[in-house]
């Protein structure tokens, strides 16, 4: 397993993080139910094979995610990095129990580390930004955690450029602890953070985890133009109408994908994965599995890495157009 920092700090993280979102008896919205013996072997296999981070959130099946990881990690909870998140709704009758307030997130990190069976989180990350909360509220409360002992780590996640910005700026002139992650969609079919995350990520020492990097599954390669995705798939279900990219574009990709996984003896995820990989601001990739045999082969992505051609060329052919003011900066860069 190859490890990395998490942003500007010391701490260390395999390149593969296990998210929780599919950790659900029940089965929540279109993720799946998995039985617990089934998320017993998966984060057994994950531990035994190098992976030390785990991802999830309060309101992943409403704290029923956190309940089953905890579980799952048994006595071995404290020797991995736990991250979770706040800011759902996590009650749908009370106004206060969701959102970035200082109520809010101090009754959730309590929530959640009884869910968790741990006395600290490793990594508390601020799930989306919230327009009703002064900033400066949120980071102070993440601060407090942090000097209480209850959060080592904080991180944002599906924050713009100069929200990341803002709060970075603020968390430095006030002296507070400052957020070390960000967690964004990235793939090869979702780049959009190229454009303002990531510059600002860099400049600034966060570490970046992206989630979906398969694109909700498109990149695994099962599906083409001769075998579409059905009516009841995952995909059609939930992850179409949410990631948006071009279906003839993400079709071309799969063709040229399926050529490199020839090539390198491995599958379209594993190469899909590998180019997700060679970004040198990819602190860890999160992947959601419902299955031992995909968390197998997702893994199999690790231990190779693509040749700078071939990153290159899948840079090349998924390239975003430049929106506006990049396209002009570009212009006058070396002048």
């Amino acid at each position: 397993m190859e490890y990395r920092n998490l942003g500007n700090t010391g701490l260390k993280v395999s390149v593969i993080c296990v998210g929780a979102m599919t950790f659900s008896e029940k089965g929540w919205r279109s993720a799946g139910a998995m039985s617990f013996s089934e998320i017993q072997r998966v984060v057994d296999y994950a531990i035994d094979h190098g992976i030390n981070f785990f991802d999830t959130a309060d309101i992943y099946a409403f704290g029923e995610s956190e309940e089953l990881l905890g579980k799952a990690l048994g006595s071995k909870k404290n020797n991995v990095i736990i991250a979770t998140k706040v800011r759902g709704v996590m009650d749908e009758n009370d106004p206060n129990n969701r959102g970035l307030s200082r109520y809010h997130i101090l009754r959730s990190v309590d929530e959640s580390l009884k869910r968790l069976g741990r006395d600290y989180i490793d990594l508390y990350q601020v799930h989306w930004w919230d327009n009703t909360t002064p900033i400066e509220e949120t980071l102070e409360t993440l601060n407090d955690l942090i000097r209480t002992g209850k959060v080592r780590y904080i991180g944002i996640s599906d924050f713009a450029g100069w929200q990341i910005a803002k709060s970075v700026m603020l968390q430095e002139l006030k002296g507070w602890s400052k957020f070390v992650s960000a967690q964004m969609y990235y793939s090869l079919l979702g780049r959009d953070i190229e454009f303002e995350v990531v510059p600002a990520c860099e400049d600034l020492g966060l570490g970046i985890l992206p989630w979906s990097p398969l694109a909700g599954g498109f990149l695994t390669g099962k599906y083409s133009k001769d075998n579409s995705p059905p009516p009841d798939s995952r995909y059609s279900r939930m992850e179409k109408p949410f990631l948006r990219f071009d279906l003839e574009k993400g079709y071309f990709l799969i063709d040229e994908l399926k050529k490199m996984a020839e090539k390198y003896n491995a599958t379209v995820s594993q190469v899909a994965l590998n180019w997700v990989k060679s970004k040198p601001f990819v602190s860890s990739i999160i992947i959601g599995v419902r299955s031992l045999e995909q968390l197998k082969d997702n893994l199999g992505c690790v231990n190779w890495d693509l040749s700078s051609e071939d990153v290159d060329y899948l840079d090349q052919i998924t390239d975003p157009d430049r929106p506006y003011p990049q396209w002009f900066l570009d212009m006058f860069a070396d002048l």
